[in-house]
């Protein structure tokens, strides 16, 4: 989907008609040659998308206080899906400052690097009777829907993901995305801003510093700190989004 970068930066600027959205699909590089086909992959893969006689971007029009945050961490045996694979994942869908959803589980895996044993404290014995990586991705996109992606150093958790669903023919992702680190270097003065570093800053005693689902929660409280202090201006997720990017 090389063509997602610029339906949205064009989403961004200024709603679409449905011709238009139709003909931006119809002169870019597809996986599928029927529009309609490629619209619902948009869909089913987290495009924040309201299409009807106009196509919106939902980031552009939704205002922080109504979205949902889906805040996300995972533990991998490995750098790349290639070399490795994720051996647990912790998402919460976060919304006003509160959850309201919660996915975790561990993942099955034959072999775990002593070093990742050491630092997860996850044991092969631990991974025995979980479900296996495809079962977990699929419940993992389903309770992902279209929210946005959140994640400290986002880099790596979301191409992570995406990289895997598209391993195990799953898609990829095409939701919208927000680093935790990024705003909190827009917002907060501290020497570090790794998670471990901002919690002590910001006083979150959450345990379990390398357990997918305790560092998905800090980092989710990491977000409402940074969100308590935002510019009034802004307003709305894409908003959002700019002002960590800028």
């Amino acid at each position: 989907m090389k063509y997602l970068d610029k339906l949205i930066n064009n989403l961004r600027k200024r709603d679409l008609t449905l011709i238009q959205f139709e003909q931006i699909l119809k002169n870019a590089d597809t996986f599928f040659d029927n529009i309609e086909l490629e619209k619902e992959l948009l869909l089913s893969n987290g495009c924040p998308l309201c299409i009807d006689d106009k196509v919106i971007l939902k980031t552009k029009i939704t205002d922080i206080k109504d979205q949902t945050f889906c805040v996300v961490d995972i533990e991998t045996t490995s750098g790349k899906v290639q070399t490795g694979q994720m051996i647990e994942i912790g998402a919460l869908k976060w919304k006003n400052g509160k959850i309201i959803e919660k996915y975790e589980s561990l993942v099955n895996a034959k072999d775990i690097p002593k070093k990742v044993q050491e630092i997860t404290k996850i044991t092969p014995d631990m991974l025995h009777n979980a479900p296996n990586i495809q079962t977990v991705l699929e419940e993992f996109k389903i309770f992902l829907e279209d929210d946005l992606f959140v994640a400290h150093a986002i880099s790596f958790d979301y191409k992570f993901i995406s990289d895997s669903f598209e391993k195990y023919d799953l898609g990829k992702l095409c939701n919208r995305k927000l680093c935790t680190i990024d705003l909190s270097k827009r917002l907060i003065q501290t020497e570090r801003y790794g998670l471990k570093y901002l919690k002590e800053h910001l006083n979150i005693n959450i345990d379990g510093h390398h357990r997918a689902y305790s560092d998905a929660l800090s980092t989710a409280y990491i977000l409402q700190d940074c969100l308590d202090i935002l510019p009034d201006e802004i307003k709305t997720t894409e908003n959002l989004i700019d002002f960590s990017k800028s």
